[in-house]
């Protein structure tokens, strides 16, 4: 019995007391929720639903769960069900009803832990972002990491999401990218304001070995050749890094489309509809302090320039004007002052701020090597990039690492740690799991043991104290999806995997053989086992997947 159906049993149960007295039942709530007590000792599962419905109906609650507890030990699937304190139900289900799981496991297969939670939500999910004139740092790794798994994590409970990535291609950041690379392409030194590292030298080679005539040039013609052709090069690697990362985007976006086709005059004339705008010294302001900003913002400044806010605003838009009625960003450390001024700007549109825009802050992350942080790229100069983390610690590991923890906590990343092939490695634990589970299912095909079909399978024998645990970590599967898309914190599934799974999976192992010893007869409760081996490797493979990590079946 999944949790799910021991809530349908429990509101079933609270429909059949409220007949017999007589309650109204319009109180009862469309659904209910069971979850795990903090102590196993006080069951399989339990329920509020008697505290939540006793002011409503004017009966104390711990009568109400009185009668709830005996109508639900009278369904089938219960064993027993105990009140505590003033009106908890503690329920503890049969054998039978707990081994179930296993079977509706492997048979969801890849669909088990998904559900409709936030279906019709249309999202739209920025990420990384980051400028086109360097090679996405350790930073921007975190957010690729942490949103991808986001995105998965949105549509695995049924929101509609479309992903992108914003390219800054406009403004003075790519005029100094390509001074840059002009001065790289003739043996000076990056300008006092310009970007260094090795990358901008290999870059103004390719261009130079592209568009050969651009030595001939004046500076001015050149310095376009090389911020055309240079900004397409810095457009290639990254997305090239990004897809090597196993991060694809439904939308690359570019700043420069929205000049070129006029959409920061189109976002100008609606914010005046609105009655935000005013001109003040030469310049137009949008007045964001009238919804808590700590001052206007400037959009076009008094020598005609665009602000990059303004930018900000149309590309707001332009996502609304799409259908997206939620719109996610995610934005690095060093932008948390920007939250108040889009907030506003969200409602100078006539939006709901806490409705239609989300912005998320990701702190600072530290490769540390030998103990201290790691500060220099060998290509990149100043920062550590993608490909430094991916060198040191690969793909599977590096997603992991960055989509463990909260994304508002800075993070240290341990080489050693992470490349470790033993159980302190967090995603080699779980990884390993993955692995044993798939060992466990061939070595049985070997010696002839399969699980048989659904109608064979005798749930009831799955008894043991382990395999009651183990079922009841792979049962909260689908509520920790939930949890983690709605919260926006898809570290949930890699605790959940590491200390809820694969720890009762391991002490499950090591006390339930799963295969026949020697010449021993292949019995029911080999089959059974297997069954919950099967279910097992389900659950990690779909959590491992939310997560963007491979789910090995030999390691």
């Amino acid at each position: 019995m999944t949790p799910a159906e021991l809530a349908s049993v429990v509101l079933a149960a609270a429909h059949a007391v409220f007949e017999q007295r007589g309650l109204d039942r319009a109180a009862l709530p469309a659904s209910t929720v069971v979850e795990r007590p903090r102590n196993p000792e006080h069951g399989d599962y339990a329920s509020t639903l008697a505290l939540q419905l006793s002011k409503k109906v004017g009966v104390p609650p711990r009568e109400l769960a009185t009668a709830l507890a005996d109508e639900l030990g009278r369904a089938a699937g219960v064993k027993s069900v105990e009140i505590a304190g003033p009106g908890f139900l503690n329920i503890r289900l049969d054998a039978a009803a707990a081994g179930q799981l296993a079977r509706v496991i492997v048979e969801a297969g890849a669909e088990y832990g998904r559900s409709d939670r936030l279906a019709g939500e249309k999202i739209n999910l920025e990420f990384v972002s980051a400028n086109p004139t360097g090679p996405v740092h350790i930073g921007g790794v975190r957010w690729a990491a942490v949103g991808d798994a986001l995105s998965r994590l949105l549509r695995a409970t049924g929101a509609d999401v479309g992903t992108e990535y914003y390219f800054n291609d406009a403004g003075s950041q790519i005029d100094r990218f390509a001074r840059s690379l002009l001065a790289a392409s003739k043996g000076e030194p990056a300008p006092e304001d310009g970007y260094g590292g090795a990358y901008i030298a290999e870059i103004a080679t390719e261009v130079q070995a592209r568009r050969p005539e651009v030595r001939s040039l004046d500076d001015d013609a050149a310095q376009e050749v090389f911020r055309v052709e240079g900004v397409a090069l810095m457009f290639d690697e990254i997305r090239t890094s990004l897809r090597d990362f196993g991060v694809e985007f439904d939308t690359y976006f570019n700043e420069k489309d929205l000049h070129d086709r006029g959409e920061l005059d189109l976002a100008l004339n609606r914010l005046r509809e609105q009655g935000h705008l005013y001109e003040s010294e030469g310049a137009t302001w949008l007045r964001t302090t009238d919804f808590g900003d700590d001052k206007d913002r400037v959009l076009r400044k008094s020598n005609g320039e665009w602000t990059y806010f303004a930018a900000d605003c149309a590309y707001y838009l332009d996502k609304r004007e799409r259908g997206f009625e939620r719109v996610v960003i995610m934005l690095g450390a060093d932008h948390h002052g920007y939250i108040g001024r889009m907030k506003a700007m969200s409602a100078c549109f006539g939006d709901d701020p806490e409705r239609n825009l989300e912005i998320l802050i990701g702190q600072l992350v530290n490769l540390l090597r030998d103990g201290a942080p790691m500060r220099m790229s060998k290509r990149a100069g100043t920062v550590i990039t993608l490909e430094d983390l991916v060198d040191a610690i690969g793909v599977d590991a590096a997603r992991y690492a960055l989509a463990r923890y909260s994304s508002d906590s800075p993070i240290d990343i341990d080489i050693e740690l992470w490349t470790r092939a033993t159980r302190d490695n967090p995603v080699y634990y779980v990884q390993y799991v993955a692995a044993r589970t798939a060992g466990v299912a061939r070595n049985a095909a070997e010696v002839g043991l399969v699980p048989g079909d659904a109608d064979t399978f005798r749930p009831e024998l799955l008894a043991h104290e382990k395999e009651n645990e183990l079922l009841k970590a792979l049962a909260q599967f689908p509520a920790v999806v939930a949890t983690a898309a709605e919260l926006r914190e898809p570290h949930r599934v890699a605790r959940y995997l590491e200390e809820s799974v694969a720890s009762s999976y391991h002490r499950f192992y090591d006390n339930c053989r799963v295969l026949p010893l020697g010449d021993e007869k292949i019995t029911d409760l080999h089959r059974a086992r297997l069954w919950l081996n099967n279910a097992t490797r389900t659950v990690i493979a779909n959590g491992l997947y939310l997560l963007g990590v491979a789910a090995p079946e030999r390691m």
